[in-house]
């Protein structure tokens, strides 16, 4: 017996027309990105070069090891899975 395949022509005239109106908004919808939200990407991009540096001046030894420890943890269990 033959596979059934699903055809457009199959699908009634709403089901047709939601698709192609899908289709056409797909193949037309340009973001452009307005003044500000350029500015606040680089913005955030900047601060997040930023912060883990001055997030490292301002932690104590002992949060260093917490964190050094939880990293690597999560690196050796991420690792486990994997294998």
């Amino acid at each position: 017996m033959p596979k059934r395949t699903r055809k457009t022509e199959n699908l009634d005239t709403v089901q047709n027309a939601r698709r192609v109106s899908l289709e056409a908004i797909a193949l037309s919808e340009t973001v452009e990105l307005t003044i500000v939200q350029k500015v606040m990407r680089e913005m955030g991009a900047k601060g997040g070069r930023i912060g883990g540096k001055r997030r490292l001046e301002t932690m104590t030894d002992e949060q260093r090891r917490r964190s050094a420890r939880k990293a690597a943890k999560a690196r050796w269990a991420n690792a486990k899975k994997t294998a």
